[in-house]
């Protein structure tokens, strides 16, 4: 292979060389990449007030269970309620300092349209510490 070090006839190679150039614009777009903020993605919802009048809830300040059998009744710390007594349960524990965990465990079994219901009213509560139980049963499953 042969190299051409310009021509034949004396004259300078004119050509200009783009290598660095490149070289160094490939590097400041790896920087602007990097220092670029990730960006989060964040849905606001205003939520109502209520008023805790009357007798409380059956609230524990340190944990509360919502769990769903097959059948698809909710339950509150074991005791059955519908989705306007639990939100008025997850309202009630945000009042309380410092908020207590959710335990949410939904049966096998039940139906996905139910939990994704009590999933969507826990979120439109605005409950901030949530855990799903259970769930160590399916772990040797996939």
């Amino acid at each position: 292979m042969a190299m051409s070090g310009g021509s034949d006839d004396g004259q300078p190679m004119m050509d200009l060389n783009t290598t660095p150039l490149i070289d160094v614009m490939l590097v400041l777009l790896i920087m602007f990449i990097i220092t670029i903020p990730i960006q989060t993605h964040a849905v606001k919802v205003d939520l109502p007030v209520s008023d805790n009048s009357n007798n409380p809830p059956p609230i524990d300040p340190q944990k509360n269970k919502v769990s769903i059998d097959p059948a698809g009744t909710i339950s509150w710390n074991g005791a059955p309620v519908d989705l306007v007594t639990l939100r008025q349960y997850l309202d009630a524990t945000k009042g309380i300092n410092p908020e207590p965990e959710l335990h949410f465990q939904p049966d096998p079994m039940a139906r996905y349209a139910r939990v994704d219901e009590v999933l969507a009213e826990i979120k439109r509560s605005g409950v901030t510490k949530l855990g799903f139980i259970g769930n160590e049963q399916y772990r040797n499953d996939f």
